[in-house]
């Protein structure tokens, strides 16, 4: 039997075949999770509760974003002299913060925003590009909504359990650098290299067990590193 030769073009089809094939069947794989906030509802609810108690007076500090800021209890007692709210929730992301944003921040009519989140959407399969999009949203959002608040964006921390994603949180971070170097009213807060050992990683005695969350000797650190930011 005669094999006719294989043309350059076929080739070049069966190729494109090939990526195709493969890059789809592997997209499912590294496929983003997602975003529900739904799912914080009654984390939302338990902020609405307690302000309908005792609503905080507006002009206040306003920490706002994922479990880092909702594992940071003591941030009342570590900055005593400032009015100083906390609501963070969950292990959100930041397109959660825009869901909520008229129930757990615009309401408060705070002075500045400090807003932790993006870990989790990293976490959950977007790149740097698609968690710096959401960033956008969410510090438009407070233009528009908040002209006179001042936003502050503390950096995607490195953690130990997360350390094969650092290299993509970085590149989110040096996004959202840039554009507050750009924005009047945002600023960048770098709490990422100070965590970071003299081997260039994460610090084991700022981790707790599950290689994500802090210890006290944690927010210790971001305590100094956040209080020079705060308003006066």
């Amino acid at each position: 039997m005669n094999l006719k030769p294989v043309s350059h073009r076929f080739t070049g089809l069966l190729w494109g075949i090939l990526i195709t094939f493969f890059c789809g069947s592997v997209s499912p794989v590294l496929a983003q999770k997602p975003d529900n906030p739904t799912i914080w509802e009654k984390e939302i609810m338990a902020f609405e509760k307690s302000d309908s108690l005792k609503m905080p007076p507006p002009g206040g500090i306003l920490f706002v974003g994922s479990s880092s800021v909702r594992g940071w209890r003591s941030v009342g007692q570590d900055f005593p002299d400032k009015p100083v709210l906390n609501r963070g929730f969950g292990g959100s992301r930041i397109g959660d913060a825009v869901y909520y944003f008229d129930r757990i921040i615009k309401k408060y009519q705070p002075r500045q925003i400090f807003f932790y989140a993006g870990d989790n959407d990293i976490a959950s399969g977007k790149n740097a590009d698609m968690t710096f999009e959401k960033f956008k949203a969410f510090a438009k959002k407070v233009r528009d909504e908040l002209p006179k608040t001042e936003l502050v964006y503390l950096s995607i921390k490195p953690s130990p359990a997360r350390w094969s994603m650092y290299p993509e949180s970085e590149k989110a971070n040096k996004k959202i650098k840039r554009y507050a170097w750009w924005h009047r009213k945002v600023k960048f807060v770098d709490v990422s290299t100070p965590m970071l050992g003299p081997d260039g990683k994460p610090r084991p005695e700022l981790y707790i067990g599950d290689g994500i969350h802090m210890t006290p000797a944690g927010y210790k650190l971001w305590v100094e590193i956040v209080k020079p930011y705060l308003a006066k």
